[in-house]
């Protein structure tokens, strides 16, 4: 009898057999993910499950920076607000006179008839840290589908427009920045009234493309939204030109943009209420609703029917 003795350790597959399925089921996550979009709800779950994970994890980060910003820039808060409150006593004859001319507008335009500019709300997030692609331009803030957070809410800053909301999850929220190359963003310049499109370029900056190469564009030129797109208000602050390169040999000049939000930095934003569709008139939407479609198409029918016979 053959008496051998047992193993220490229970042997399973070998590592390479165990390597070529990972690597194969990996494989067929990320096709089916860009195919058919289908893990979309496991991502929100794992989000949902890995949440309170990564709060804990950020936790000791936040209290250290916490305890030493209020130690160290107690004194500098105080000077700052005695100097935002003097500034505030210098520009309260400009703010008083900017509230009666846009009061004044509104009487204007009803006046005249003209509809009047869309008007939005917003709602306060912290940007949290960025996302793990090193390939674009993407951050993560503490408002998600609890705070009734929807993709396409247009994302600002005290300066400019910083992004979009592209994804959303139970506690956080994903924003592509301006500067993302999949991002694109209808613009118009200040002085002369020119509309263009400016896409993001990866590196920080904006492109202004197929401008013409004898276009009137000038370094220093300020972008604004144009609200052509239906997402942003018209006239918020976009970019500012800073070089451009015209040749004779192409048809279209390469003009350059920096952001004039801070895109790169960590800190609070505002995240804007969707805008409303515009309202059509009756006799609009009466006219291309599907019956009517229908029931104008019959008649052409029946005539060349008639004509045949």
């Amino acid at each position: 009898m053959d008496h051998q003795p047992p193993p220490f350790f229970k042997r399973g597959p070998a590592p390479l057999a165990l390597l070529s399925f990972y690597a194969g089921l990996s494989m067929a996550l990320l096709f089916i993910d860009a195919r058919l979009q289908s893990l979309e709800l496991l991502r929100k779950g794992v989000s949902l499950l890995t949440h309170p994970i990564q709060r804990v994890a950020h936790a000791p980060v936040f209290l250290f920076e916490n305890a030493g910003n209020y130690f160290s820039s107690l004194s500098r808060f105080q000077e700052e607000n005695a100097r935002l409150k003097r500034k505030q006593l210098d520009g309260a004859t400009t703010l008083l006179r900017t509230n009666q001319l846009e009061v004044e507008n509104d009487r204007l335009r009803k006046l005249l008839e003209i509809r009047e500019r869309p008007k939005t709300n917003g709602r306060v997030a912290q940007i949290l840290y960025a996302a793990r692609d090193p390939f674009s331009r993407r951050v993560i803030v503490d408002k998600g589908q609890q705070d009734r957070m929807i993709p396409g809410q247009p994302v600002i800053d005290d300066v400019g427009v910083m992004g979009q909301v592209t994804r959303v999850f139970p506690y956080v929220s994903e924003v592509t920045l301006i500067t993302d190359k999949e991002q694109a963003i209808p613009v118009q310049i200040v002085r002369n009234g020119l509309r263009s499109v400016a896409f993001g370029l990866g590196n920080g900056q904006l492109e202004l493309r197929f401008m013409p190469a004898n276009a009137d564009v000038q370094n220093g030129d300020l972008l604004v939204t144009s609200g052509l797109d239906g997402v942003f208000l018209a006239g918020l602050p976009v970019a500012k030109v800073v070089r451009i390169e015209r040749d004779t040999s192409y048809s279209f000049a390469r003009i350059n943009c920096v952001p004039l939000a801070g895109v790169e930095n960590f800190s609070e934003v505002m995240v804007l209420d969707s805008l409303t569709p515009l309202n059509l008139p009756t006799e609009l939407t009466a006219e291309t609703s599907p019956g009517a479609i229908k029931s104008a198409a019959k008649p052409s029918f029946k005539k060349k029917r008639l004509k045949r016979e």
